[in-house]
């Protein structure tokens, strides 16, 4: 199948249409003529994916967070942003992103994390989709809560927004936004959440934070490298549904830039 095909199945499940305003989705390097066989779907585009791609044989990388964000001045290789862009263009992979649309799309990442976190009574966090917001089947302990996160995210270490320093606290409704979503902090205490999920969050954002009842988790932003097992899982049910002739491969790629110590 061409590229063109495959937007046209993938889109069906999450359009572009429901991105941000000015957010850049869809085909960002690439011909919608050109063939597809094998999709690597990833995070992030970044050096190890490109070699990754090149060592699986694929044709097309979907990735959620986009390879070109801001217009490129240049294209040369003394930029490592215009290098990797130069690399895929050499290598004759194409590149398509699904960034904030499947951040609000219904059965995108973040009824994805609502899900693993077992909330019910999920609704939007704010008006556009963006967010969800739901409650726990009973009140656990905001340390008990961390446990089941850490598994959740697969990480080791969470930042905790709060002058509140007791885990022993209950914890019941959640908010979470994938993403670097601190600016919907009030959103999610109108909503009634005890408990806000989201990453980056900034120093004085977190002091106003810090002023209220509610509590802040910053996983970081690596937090949506679930994106990948989702989207994977999303593709092979198209593929299977069409007896499409393509292949979607998990990255196994770690792209997140902080490491703990």
């Amino acid at each position: 199948m061409i590229i063109s095909e495959f937007v046209k199945l993938y889109e069906e499940f999450c359009p572009k249409e429901l991105s941000e305003v000015g957010d850049p989705v869809g085909l960002q390097i690439g011909s919608l003529k050109n063939e597809v066989k094998k999709i690597l779907v990833t995070l992030d585009v970044r050096e190890q994916t490109v070699e990754e791609a090149k060592r699986v044989g694929a044709d097309l990388i979907l990735a959620k967070h986009p390879i070109i964000f801001t217009p490129l001045s240049n294209l040369t290789d003394l930029d490592s942003q215009e290098k990797i862009v130069m690399d895929l263009v050499v290598a004759g992979i194409s590149v398509y992103t699904s960034h904030t649309n499947i951040d609000i799309v219904l059965g995108g990442i973040n009824d994805f994390f609502a899900s693993k976190l077992g909330l019910t009574n999920v609704t939007f966090l704010l008006e556009n989709g963006m967010g969800r917001v739901g409650d726990l089947p009973e009140e656990i302990s905001l340390q008990d809560f961390i446990d089941q996160a850490k598994k959740i995210f697969h990480q080791e270490r969470f930042r905790i927004v709060s002058y509140n320093h007791d885990l022993t606290r209950s914890i019941h409704r959640v908010a979470i936004c994938g993403g670097a979503g601190s600016k919907f902090w009030k959103d999610a205490l109108a909503k009634g959440a005890d408990l806000f999920i989201t990453a980056d969050v900034f120093y004085h954002v977190g002091h106003d934070i810090c002023s209220t009842s509610l509590t802040v988790l910053d996983p970081g932003h690596y937090m949506e490298h679930l994106f990948v097992p989702l989207v994977t899982e999303k593709l092979d049910s198209i593929i299977f549904e069409h007896q499409l002739a393509v292949k979607a491969i998990k990255s196994i790629e770690n792209t997140n830039p902080f490491y703990d110590i």
